[in-house]
């Protein structure tokens, strides 16, 4: 799979669950059908052309469209 071919699978698997913004890698592994390794490398370049962020807690880590959900609308308002 190419790089295009997984933002887009990304893209419209994450638009498609409203119900929250901020997902597992493992969930976007399985959305890729990728196993781990294989899906990192895509994730990490989705990440740095800034289609997906990054969002740890310490110790949770989360990913989740770029602008999307109430943390990115809070950081927004200033």
């Amino acid at each position: 799979m190419d790089q295009a071919d997984a933002t887009a699978k990304i893209v419209a698997g994450l638009q498609k669950k409203k119900s929250k913004t901020k997902f597992y890698f493992n969930e976007l592994a399985k959305i890729l059908e990728l196993k781990p390794r294989e899906a990192k490398k895509l994730i990490n370049i989705m990440v740095t052309d800034g289609v997906l962020e990054y969002w740890s807690s310490g110790s949770t880590s989360l990913y989740g469209l770029k602008g999307a959900g109430k943390q990115a609308s809070a950081e927004h308002e200033d």
